[in-house]
């Protein structure tokens, strides 16, 4: 009952003082608000990057030579077309697609119409992997890829441009591909993923898709790999590695990866690491704000030191005027942890929203924010407290 009556007497000491008393937990609702909303931002935030993370496949990984490594075997340490096919023979169940990373580029015009077409070897099935939709035709066969055949996949804007409708497959147009100017038919046209990173690609420039096999026998310094689900990537990568090494007549350690799951897992942690230390920086206004609390709950010993005394003639103990004031300094401080919440919560779901990205608030952060500034309350109001207890009670009800 006494709890409940400490609450009470508090409750009316905070009504009496109003401005006063939202003044005194500014401070807290600064900082438990910038938390909150630095925290959900960031979470935000690692949504996104984990989406276009996502899209590309978790699975996908690149093995290529240690840069670091020196190579004194005089044995070529890049990879050939006997390399995919030794990888498909030995890790067969475990691999869903390989192929050289080849790429390039080759200026285009088609009519009065001129652009740049980033092009990019790919074998069957990549599109599938991927999850890019294809909108007409159709993907790379096993058979296109194996006989080098001159066939190309467009994006859906490119073929606007260039030939002013969607669906031109059958279509034919001339490229350069590894030197050689080839004519290339349209067998495909597809429609890229929106992405975060799509605005930094130039609108004069289109990513297309060509068999790798029609770099011929250039040998490539990358491997495209996918591991089927189910599998361990990087437990899968690593034997592809040693093999690799031992076919080449290479050391162990010659050959690297580097897989989306990876690059993913690092991403998460740096953003985590930011958005902690940012969270970390806001939360000192809370100190700010435990320190402004100290300063008006001594004013407000000063101010009810009569009380004090007449409470303690009437019989109130040490303990019950150390509880009452910290209970009112607690309350406060909770207070304005609360208010601070919910406008840390309405700023980030309002920054959320205008960017499209999905909010995501996480309850424990919430929780944790409005029990720290309790806790604050109660750490910098306990010396106020101690002092408001300690008054000798004639002394108090001679102040005047």
């Amino acid at each position: 009952m006494l709890f409940f009556e400490n609450v009470k007497l508090a409750l009316v000491a905070i009504k009496s003082n109003k401005m006063r008393s939202f003044l005194t937990m500014l401070g807290i609702i600064i900082g438990v608000s910038s938390v909150i909303a630095i925290t959900t931002i960031g979470n935000g935030a690692n949504s996104v990057v984990s989406k276009e993370f996502d899209a590309f496949g978790k699975n996908n990984a690149n093995i290529y030579p240690n840069s670091s490594e020196e190579d004194t075997s005089g044995v070529p340490s890049q990879f050939t077309l006997s390399d995919i096919n030794a990888l498909k023979e030995r890790f067969g169940d475990e691999l869903r697609y390989v192929a050289l990373y080849m790429n390039g580029s080759s200026e285009i015009k088609i009519g009065r119409m001129t652009g740049q077409f980033n092009i990019s070897g790919i074998a069957d099935n990549y599109m599938r992997i991927t999850g890019v939709d294809l909108l007409y035709g159709r993907e790379f066969t096993t058979n296109d890829v194996e006989n080098r055949r001159d066939y190309i996949m467009i994006p859906e804007s490119a073929a606007k441009k260039f030939f002013g409708r969607d669906d031109v497959t059958g279509q034919a147009l001339s490229i350069n591909i590894n030197n050689k100017l080839r004519e290339m038919t349209v067998i495909g046209v597809y429609r890229p993923r929106e992405s975060i990173f799509s605005r930094l690609t130039s609108n004069t420039s289109y990513t297309v898709y060509v068999p790798y096999t029609l770099w011929e026998d250039r040998p490539a310094s990358v491997l495209d790999i996918y591991i089927n689900e189910g599998y361990d990537v990087q437990k899968v990568l690593d034997k592809i590695k040693s093999y690799l090494a031992l076919i080449h007549k290479l050391a162990p350690g010659y050959y690297v990866s580097n897989s989306v799951e990876s690059q993913q897992a690092t991403m998460s942690q740096i953003l985590g690491i930011l958005s902690a230390s940012i969270g970390a920086i806001a939360a000192i206004s809370l100190l700010v704000g435990g320190i402004g609390i100290m300063n008006i709950m001594l004013v407000s010993v000063t101010e009810r030191t009569r009380e004090i005394g007449i409470r303690k003639s009437l019989g109130a103990k040490t303990g019950d005027i150390l509880v009452q004031f910290l209970i009112e300094a607690m309350l406060v401080s909770a207070l304005g942890g609360f208010l601070g919440a919910a406008l840390g919560i309405g700023a980030a779901s309002v920054g959320l929203s205008m960017a499209k990205v999905k909010v995501s608030i996480d309850p424990t952060v919430v929780l944790l924010a409005v029990g720290f500034s309790a806790l604050v309350g109660m750490f910098f109001g306990l010396y106020p407290a101690r002092k408001a207890a300690k008054l000798d009670p004639i002394e108090a009800l001679r102040y005047e």
